[in-house]
């Protein structure tokens, strides 16, 4: 009989642990390439206005900040850029990334510094963006309109189901305008 309990405690151990941790995921990726986003852009004209000063050329596409990824608690390689379309609408793309896969990963906006300790990601102020969408290629995350972007330093691949970071970028813009990662 107690060998029989000994064994059901066992089992239900595997089972709990299989489900939590998920281990065949160190054995799995996925990958996705979808292309920059970008603004139509309209001709810039030379004409005067009709107030007889110079027309100004229309906003165009532009970068506020790149940084490289570094690993957290996995290896984690890429680029993590902050754009702005000429329209107005701001992405955070990741290009070339590679990363493990995990339970329940996501793509933040962080206020802590890129490195160090892979936990301290929500410990302050973070905006989430969304699931990762694939552990390897480039791929975007539309950041909401009225977000501060001044306010965060770092892009992370975050685990949810465990608290930890993959891997971290430096992303910081500052208020009025474009950067770079610091």
């Amino acid at each position: 009989m107690l060998k029989w309990i000994a064994a059901s405690v066992g089992a239900v151990a595997l089972a709990a642990g299989l489900l939590l941790f998920e281990p065949w995921r160190a054995f799995t990726s996925s990958e996705v390439d979808e292309a920059a986003p970008m603004s139509e852009r309209l001709p810039a004209t030379a004409a005067p206005s009709a107030t007889g000063s110079p027309a100004t050329a229309p906003r165009q596409d532009r970068v506020l900040s790149t940084g490289e990824f570094v690993d957290a608690e996995h290896g984690t390689d890429g680029t993590a850029k902050v754009l702005e379309l000429a329209d107005g609408r701001r992405f955070l793309r990741l290009e070339g990334l590679s990363t493990s896969d995990g339970p329940d990963l996501h793509v933040w906006l962080s206020d802590g510094k890129p490195g160090g300790s892979w936990g301290k990601y929500d410990d302050d102020e973070y905006l989430r963006l969304g699931k990762l969408k694939a552990t390897n290629g480039n791929q975007n995350y539309r950041i909401p309109d009225g977000a501060d972007l001044s306010r965060y330093r770092s892009a992370v691949i975050w685990c949810d189901r465990f608290n930890v970071a993959f891997g971290t970028a430096p992303v910081r813009v500052a208020q009025d305008g474009p950067t770079g990662a610091s």
